[in-house]
């Protein structure tokens, strides 16, 4: 729920505004509050609960596509790379067959997963000239956001008030993230 500093209730409707902001609708979000996956960046999570949560959600709400950070979790956040182990583990290990599947196929044959590449922290804070180096470089897609996408990622991340110190400041406006994405396929 975003609690590291006591501040679970606030980042949760900060959650709903930028949501908002995206268009995607309150009902279309889930917060896991859940003891065992505190919000704090030196704690990883438990891979086998995290992947159970993960699988649970896809099937309720027929999830045909995550998008999820790579094993370097972008900024090295410790509950970012655990999402990634966890998704990585439910695709490769995890036993899921979706109720209507043939015999012998897997979720991840129905629900395909992209991972945000990492990158080192000069592309990072680049911002717009990254996209040249992007498209230079191998990837599974490449996501540029229009000047009116870039804006409306910013009012975004304006919404989560209450984790805007100084470098976060920075990322808005110096961050590649916020006009070039590239990712590949798990």
């Amino acid at each position: 729920s975003g609690d590291y500093y006591n501040q679970g209730e606030i980042r949760k409707k900060e959650l709903e505004q930028s949501c908002c902001v995206l268009g995607i609708p309150a009902s279309d979000v889930t917060v896991i509050d859940h003891r065992d996956l505190p919000d704090n960046p030196a704690v990883e999570w438990d891979t086998q609960l995290l992947a159970t949560l993960v699988l649970k959600h896809i099937e309720a709400r027929n999830i045909n596509l995550v998008v999820t950070f790579d094993a370097g979790g972008v900024s090295g956040h410790a509950n970012h790379v655990s999402l990634h182990t966890a998704v990585r583990y439910s695709v490769c290990t995890l036993p899921w067959v979706p109720p209507w599947a043939a015999a012998g196929s897997a979720w991840c044959w129905w629900c395909r997963v992209l991972v945000l590449e990492s990158v080192n922290l000069f592309r990072k804070y680049i911002s717009f000239l990254d996209v040249l180096i992007s498209c230079l470089l191998p990837r599974d897609a490449l996501f540029i956001l229009t000047e009116e996408e870039t804006e409306q990622a910013k009012r975004a991340m304006r919404c989560h008030r209450s984790q805007l110190l100084w470098f976060r400041r920075l990322y808005l406006l110096f961050s590649r993230y916020l006009v070039v994405n590239s990712l590949r396929l798990l």
